[in-house]
């Protein structure tokens, strides 16, 4: 808040569909995608970079110049990241909205267009609330 920089950052995932499907296949084919980006990032992180400059000067600006050789060893089960994520859904953790259009259940057939946008809202309980 208060930064030029927008609240929310623009996402795009390309995903091999039709433009019909369940929330429950939406949800599931996201999570497939976000755990293979996780696990190429992990495996980009292993290999040593040599950093140009300006790379340089934008990690210390950040206050961290991260040249690789990390291996953080950390597994997921894609199975079980998605029926965490399908369970967080129905206990009402997080809110799915498809083109400003909130969707209630997992099993309600979605519309995708070229350009529609998602957004996930994540509910965080206030202590003492």
């Amino acid at each position: 808040m208060g930064k030029t920089q927008p609240i929310f950052t623009n996402w795009q995932l390309r995903l091999e569909i039709e433009n019909a499907i369940t929330l429950r296949d939406l949800l599931t084919q996201i999570v497939r995608s976000e755990v293979a980006g996780f696990q190429d990032r992990q495996q980009q992180r292993r290999l040593i970079q040599v950093l140009s400059p300006a790379q340089i000067s934008l990690g210390v600006e950040q206050g961290k110049v991260d040249l690789g050789g990390s291996d953080l060893a950390q597994e997921v089960d894609v199975d079980e990241a998605i029926a965490t994520a399908l369970q967080a859904f129905t206990d009402g953790l997080y809110f799915v909205f498809l083109d400003e259009q909130q969707q209630g259940n997992l099993d309600d057939v979605v519309t995708l267009q070229p350009n529609s946008q998602l957004l996930f809202l994540r509910l965080v309980p206030l202590v003492g609330g």
